[in-house]
């Protein structure tokens, strides 16, 4: 497994113990960094570049400051960034923000489950595929 940190995006502070829960619960040792908003997120992501990436981006999708699509985009206009993992995890039921998400280029869109047992599975679950199974292209070079 990749140890590189995991930024999760999200601004409810009820989804943001939750996943940490979630993340202990898996044992999944990487580093979660959070941003409360979109501009936290950005800030992140360029603003020190000897930081290096993360291994995947959570991504909620109404954030403050920044909205999350906007945030995306962003990612995928950078050289730098246009190849990082991006997952939407949103409590979001539009199709158009579904929509909107993939052609804008995310890895993959997942609504948040309500309980906590799901939220924890769909998290372990996310760990094992983007941190141990997935090949991830080399971003930030």
């Amino acid at each position: 497994m990749t140890k590189r940190p995991i930024l999760l995006v999200e601004d409810n502070p009820s989804d943001i113990q939750l996943t940490q829960r979630a993340f202990a619960k898996s044992n999944i040792a990487n580093e979660l960094v959070v941003a409360e908003d979109g501009q936290a997120a950005l800030d992140y992501l360029f603003g020190d570049p000897g930081r290096g990436l993360p291994a995947v981006v959570l991504l909620d999708l109404k954030l403050p400051r920044v909205e999350g699509l906007e945030v995306l985009r962003r990612i995928r206009t950078d050289q730098r960034t246009h190849l990082l993992p991006v997952v939407i995890l949103t409590t979001s039921k539009e199709e158009q923000d579904m929509v909107q998400s993939y052609q804008l280029g995310a890895n993959s869109y997942i609504r948040k489950p309500v309980s906590f047992v799901e939220f924890s599975e769909a998290v372990a679950r996310l760990g094992v595929y983007w941190l141990a199974l997935n090949e991830a292209p080399p971003v930030g070079k």
